[in-house]
């Protein structure tokens, strides 16, 4: 019914500009991640996959024909005495340097963790070798190992006869053994400290106060808090001393007799030397297969009863 008086219009609402929808917190991840995951792919995954293709072929030098053998190669590498000597050198150098890394890089991470004059530049000066590269740190030692070298120097000066070293199958292998930890201990003592220090301060005083003395409490807190840096610490030190190839090459080629001829310095012979490339390949396979079975006990290992 119209009253004939004018109707009143609300006035249009403005049109609010629709948000972005913001992606969800997985697909955010996932976005920061992708670099990440495609270098992993890429340079990690891929190479890895090329690899264990490769190791399933052989390359005929009569008629350059390459052809798939399938296992061949693995069964040639479990037949050669070469491998297996290597593969014993390998075992002891990681048996030896491994506990070695760890147990120095421990001690100095709760020397250099206490507040004393020059414990900084003390730890920078321990931390320094890992700044250079690993040829550099080897042409060093291999001045020091020289028979007039300065430490057959300083063992004249106490009385003790000139030692070989390098060149000596006894001791080529262990003077390699410290040069690895003269130039990996630093690092891995950095993590340490970083664990230290993420234990609370009032856990050693309500032990202190509790009668405690400092031998129990590195046994009862520092040891038992300290437990996931140093499952790292010692996951990733095996990884590095099974891949040491630098001062191999460049101080001992793999002698005296053998006695220094690490896996990967046996690979990189087989494919560069001989120039099996697929040989080497399946070498390599095993090498991996051996690390991660290697670090997988190293894991179990570390786990405490508490963790589980």
């Amino acid at each position: 019914m119209r009253t004939g008086l004018p109707t009143r219009r609300r006035p249009a609402r403005a049109a609010h500009p629709t948000r972005p929808s913001r992606p969800s917190q997985g697909r955010l991840a996932l976005y920061f991640l992708a670099p990440a995951l495609l270098a992993l792919v890429l340079l990690r995954l891929l190479p890895a996959l090329m690899a264990l293709v490769s190791s399933l072929r052989h390359h005929s030098l009569t008629d350059g024909v390459t052809r798939f053998v399938g296992l061949a190669n693995y069964a040639d590498l479990w037949a050669d005495p070469q491998f297996w000597q290597s593969a014993r050198v390998t075992l002891l150098f990681s048996l030896v340097i491994n506990p070695l890394q760890v147990l120095l890089a421990l001690g100095l991470a709760v020397l250099f963790n206490q507040r004393f004059a020059g414990a900084r530049f003390w730890r920078s000066l321990v931390f320094a070798p890992i700044a250079v590269p690993p040829a550099v740190s080897a042409v060093i030692w291999g001045i020091l190992y020289r028979p007039e070298g300065p430490l057959n120097a300083f063992l004249g000066a106490l009385g003790i006869p000139a030692q070989p070293f390098l060149t000596s199958p006894e001791q080529a292998l262990y003077a390699l053994i410290v040069l690895m930890s003269w130039v990996g201990v630093g690092y891995w003592m950095t993590f340490l400290i970083a664990g230290l220090q993420d234990i609370p301060r009032e856990v050693y005083d309500a032990a202190g106060m509790d009668g405690a003395n400092a031998w129990q409490r590195f046994v009862h807190i520092t040891l038992p808090l300290l437990r996931r840096p140093l499952s790292f610490v010692l996951v990733a030190a095996t990884v590095s001393n099974f891949l040491v190839f630098a001062p191999v090459q460049l101080l001992t080629g793999g002698g005296p007799d053998g006695s220094t001829n690490l896996m990967m310095h046996d690979v990189f012979r087989r494919a560069y030397s001989v120039g099996d490339i697929h040989y080497a390949q399946a070498e390599v396979v095993v090498l991996v297969a051996v690390t991660l079975a290697v670090v997988a006990v190293q894991y179990r290992l570390m786990q405490g009863k508490g963790e589980e």
